[in-house]
């Protein structure tokens, strides 16, 4: 495995997007699971960050889509043992690298997270804590605001991110309006 690298040498913009679940064949190879149903990030760069055993980098000797998974060798990893030992691991790529979106309307999972959630009437639902896929769509899952009297429900909202339901985004202002109700 790679040598942990020195913290000086970290990005500081990393962003998780997957995590390995298991060994692909028998030569080493890994097959992570991507956050997005393209994975470009993932199949564009040539270093990854993993957090097992410990935060460091790898090189990325070839990747590819494979069943809406990613498979992947990686340098230094020649066997499946080793591969398996990576289970669980997440896996992280500067921002910095991300292939640069086409269209201003459309966003990576980690823009929106931490973004205020507002209706219409300019209710505060919460804020975007996670993102999540149900197949044909991404989905909002938000953080439940405060209600007036202080109290805080534990409930979190699944919002669609669809047209009908999503107004504006935006990221300057780190803020989500929706058409969505206090009691959806």
């Amino acid at each position: 495995m790679v040598a942990a690298q020195s913290p000086a040498q970290v990005p500081d913009d990393l962003v998780q997007v997957g995590f390995i679940f298991g060994a692909y064949g028998l030569v080493g190879g890994v097959r992570i699971r991507p956050f997005s149903t393209d994975a470009d990030a993932l199949l564009h760069a040539k270093t990854w960050w993993l957090d097992k055993p410990g935060l460091h980098g790898v090189e990325v000797k070839r990747a590819k889509m494979h069943s809406g998974d990613v498979v992947a060798t990686l340098v230094e990893i020649a066997d499946r043992d080793r591969a398996e030992a990576l289970k669980g691991a997440a896996v992280f790529i500067p921002r910095s690298q991300f292939p640069k979106l086409d269209d201003e309307d459309e966003f990576y999972w980690s823009d929106l997270i931490g973004l205020a959630v507002e209706n219409q009437q300019g209710e505060s639902l919460g804020v975007v804590h996670d993102m999540m896929s149900n197949g044909p769509q991404s989905i909002l899952r938000v953080t439940p605001a405060a209600a007036p009297d202080g109290s805080q429900s534990t409930d979190e909202r699944l919002i669609p991110f669809v047209d009908q339901f999503i107004i504006t985004v935006d990221k300057a202002a780190k803020k989500i309006v929706v058409d969505w109700g206090l009691d959806y």
